[in-house]
């Protein structure tokens, strides 16, 4: 029997434990939520396109895109999101769509590579369709490829082209592809939130999908949130959607078939692969033009950057000064903004891209990246040992939306380990600031080894009467003393912030593990604070 309280289902559940990350619902509930949160809301109504998994009436599962003119999405309550588009009726999922179904939603920009997801019931609403909300999260933007898009005039679409096979054209397609969209189901017998669908999005190096024969493919799982949304579907019902997108044509490959987990992928020559998802193809749909829209690769906005300075910051952690190779201006960015970056390692498929906060002042004519180090860290490890000064690092804008929401509300800007980065960036800004308003910097860590810009976060605090700091140790140092070294002993918790009387219209920031900020997140909740007035951004051990 479920769980109402718990978040996850039982294939979840057996997926987590068979990955060893632990009691996942204990934290998750913080961020799987019955209803969108307003910058989610935000989010999709800006949307140029959803991606939209779900079941056929011979349950077959499918994933397509659904495309509109702008403000083809609305959201007029939280809980339900409303389409004015109408599905081809070449599209597998048209009929389905039609007639309202369960069916689970991924909103991305693959510009910013922002993504966020959501299930509910799709049903007919006025001239369009509504989706009711069941469940809604947010998703880390790893493995997210930049694309710019523009829309075209769609000319008449070509008949979709249907078999049980792939040919060899479809073959070489998905072979150099690096982006996949990818839907799961599962229906427990008692009603439960997480019944219904979910729609994922899968990236790599181009070719990271191995196609096997005409009928079979082998996907790589990569670290991610550890929620295991489809492989944990997928232990229930091994029924699988996919499509692959023709980003130059807006033709769409649509795949319908089964899947098994290999938990132990032996053979894979991706060395970041976790898991292979052994998928047998039963059905072929390739719709030609199926979407307005076109995008094309990003490549113009990678950028040389030479590394200035490399400070070591606390015990594992580190500072990268960057300036632009080509001694012109930076692009500026705002406090809480991070910087896409673009790595060439030896030994790993294609570039590793990752994303680090900024955590230097929007003022600097310097970019700063200071990067903790993972046991694990195929990229932190390379930036440590082999990325000095002189080393080049290609970088995109930066972008992300973690940023204050407001010039002159208080701010409370909590931080644990690593987590202080993009807050250290908008202590910088609201020192710069001719704005009085009060912030608060509070900052857990374990102890003074590893507590980084130290100096830094007094000199600031002392600069500006509006600025106060608390720091937390959760294990000092036996020459470390509460009230010298740091405020406090123990972790940062939400009565730890409450007691801060920020007042009613105080917007709180969080930024660290998962589990620390869903513990906070709700705290507050619970005390009284809007949900609305509490922002955060995760960071995990992903290397």
């Amino acid at each position: 029997m479920l769980d109402d309280a718990n978040p996850f289902h039982a294939g979840e559940r057996r997926a987590q434990a068979r990955a060893g990350v632990g009691d996942v619902a204990e934290w998750a509930a913080g961020f799987i939520r019955p209803a969108m949160p307003d910058q989610h809301r935000a989010f999709f109504t800006q949307l140029p396109f959803l991606v939209l998994a779900g079941a056929d009436a011979d349950g077959r599962h499918w994933v397509t895109l659904l495309d509109g003119a702008d403000g083809f999405v609305g959201s007029p309550d939280a809980k339900t999101l409303t389409i004015e588009a109408t599905p081809s009726a070449q599209d597998p999922l048209a009929a389905a769509l039609t007639r309202g179904t369960d069916i689970g939603l991924l909103g991305i920009e693959l510009a910013t590579r922002r993504r966020n997801r959501l299930s509910g019931t799709f049903r007919r609403h006025g001239t369009g369709y509504a989706i009711d909300v069941r469940q809604s999260f947010g998703n880390c933007p790893q493995y997210i490829h930049e694309r710019t898009w523009q829309r075209v005039p769609l000319s008449e679409t070509p008949p979709a082209l249907s078999s049980a096979t792939l040919s060899e054209t479809q073959i070489a397609r998905i072979r150099a592809a690096d982006t996949l969209f990818l839907g799961t189901g599962q229906r427990a017998e008692e009603a439960h939130a997480s019944n219904g669908f979910d729609a994922s999005h899968r990236g790599g190096a181009p070719g990271f999908v191995k196609v096997v024969d005409a009928t079979h493919l082998r996907i790589p799982d990569y670290a991610g949130n550890n929620f295991f949304n489809s492989i944990g579907n997928l232990l229930e019902n091994p029924a699988i959607g996919l499509v692959f997108v023709d980003f130059e044509t807006g033709g769409l490959l649509h795949l319908s078939g089964r899947a098994a987990i290999d938990w132990d992928p032996t053979d894979s020559r991706d060395p970041n692969a976790q898991r292979m998802i052994d998928v047998t193809i039963d059905v072929v749909v390739d719709r030609p033009n199926a979407l307005s829209l076109r995008w094309s690769r990003d490549d113009e906005g990678l950028r040389a950057l030479v590394v200035t300075r490399k400070v070591v910051e606390a015990e594992g952690i580190t500072s990268f000064y960057l300036a632009a190779a080509d001694g012109a201006p930076l692009a500026p960015f705002e406090a809480g903004q991070h910087l896409p970056v673009e790595l060439e390692i030896p030994g790993q498929p294609g570039l590793v891209k990752r994303s680090y906060s900024l955590s230097g002042s929007p003022n600097a004519d310097t970019y700063r990246l200071s990067i903790k180090r993972e046991v694990h860290g195929i990229v932190s490890g390379f930036l440590h040992d082999h990325v000095q000064v002189g080393s080049r690092i290609a970088a995109r804008t930066p972008s992300g939306d973690f940023m204050a929401p407001c010039s002159d509300c208080p701010l409370v800007l909590a931080s644990a380990g690593v987590g202080l980065t993009p807050m250290l960036s908008m202590l910088n800004a609201a020192a710069a600031q001719q704005v009085n308003r009060p912030v608060w910097y509070v900052h857990g860590v374990r102890n003074g080894a590893q507590h980084a810009f130290k100096s830094e976060v007094d000199a600031l605090v002392t600069s500006r009467p509006n600025l106060t700091k608390h720091i937390q140790y959760s294990q000092p140092m036996d020459t470390e003393t509460a009230g010298i070294d740091f405020d406090a002993t123990g972790r940062v918790t939400a009565q730890t912030l409450l007691d801060l009387n920020a007042g009613p219209g105080a917007q709180y920031l969080l930024c660290g593990p998962a589990q620390w900020i869903a513990s906070l997140r709700t705290g507050l909740e619970t005390a009284g604070v809007p949900a609305h007035h509490i922002h955060f951004e995760t960071f995990g051990p992903t290397g």
